[in-house]
């Protein structure tokens, strides 16, 4: 049998007792966009809010944590790629930044540069989603 992610195990538990996300929402005090996410694993549940989760799911908190713990983690290479495009667009701005400063760029070449930066942080959203 497969082991369940966080997420996972919180929409199984969901369905178990009849609840949609909204109404896991409700009792929460969250979105039910957040549950979404959530059960995407897109994200996790605050740390503060774990103890009432584990009680309308009516598990334990332990219960909850351990399926955290078995997510996977990314892979080394989603963890470079992320690394990376976040770094250009720093890269990008410093060197716009100092290169002006020193009278060495020219309007269009800072566009451009700006642009790769903008670039990347784009990839790095669409990616995301």
């Amino acid at each position: 049998m497969k082991e369940q992610t966080m997420g996972e195990r919180i929409a199984a538990l969901r369905k178990e007792r009849g609840l949609t996300q909204r109404e896991l929402a409700e009792q929460m005090h969250v979105t039910d966009k957040a549950v979404s996410k959530w059960e995407r694993n897109l994200a996790c549940p605050d740390i503060h809010s774990l103890s009432h989760l584990a009680d309308i799911l009516s598990v334990s908190v332990e219960d909850l944590l351990k399926a955290a713990a078995k997510q996977a983690t990314p892979s080394s290479r989603q963890q470079i790629f992320h690394l990376v495009f976040k770094a250009i667009p720093l890269a990008m701005g410093v060197a716009v930044v100092v290169t002006s400063l020193l009278g060495q760029l020219d309007p269009t070449s800072a566009i451009c540069m700006l642009g790769l930066g903008m670039i990347c942080l784009g990839l790095l959203q669409l990616q995301k989603s």
